[in-house]
């Protein structure tokens, strides 16, 4: 069973940062991405960022150029750097992974406020 362990949310004033971290238990060799969701009160979940094990990224058009996917392999943790950031970026987040076999995990989810 994979588990992830998440890090680094909380209350940040508008314009600061913040980096989220998830580390997860396994073979790193087992992962073909991994990835960052966030969902706000009473919406749907949506994509922020992902990376593949290639290191091949993709990101939503509302945090390109403030948000930064990466991903330690050896500890087996990605990160989302969060820059610059706004009061619609609050929400919860949520780490997720994505084995070779297809089957997704997901994290117990983060507090990302933001607000003066």
């Amino acid at each position: 069973q994979v588990q992830l362990v998440e890090s680094g949310g909380g209350l940040v004033q508008p314009g600061g940062s913040l980096r989220l971290s998830c580390a997860a238990s396994g073979s790193i060799f087992s992962f073909y991405a991994m990835g960052w969701y966030r969902q706000a009160p009473g919406e749907q979940r949506e994509l922020v960022a992902t990376i593949t094990s290639g290191g091949s990224t993709n990101y939503a058009d509302s945090v390109k150029g403030r948000f930064t996917i990466s991903r330690d392999n050896a500890k087996n943790t990605v990160y989302l750097q969060m820059n610059s950031l706004k009061p619609e970026d609050t929400a919860v987040y949520y780490c997720r992974t994505t084995m070779v076999s297809g089957v997704n995990h997901w994290g117990q989810g983060t507090q990302v406020t933001v607000s003066s």
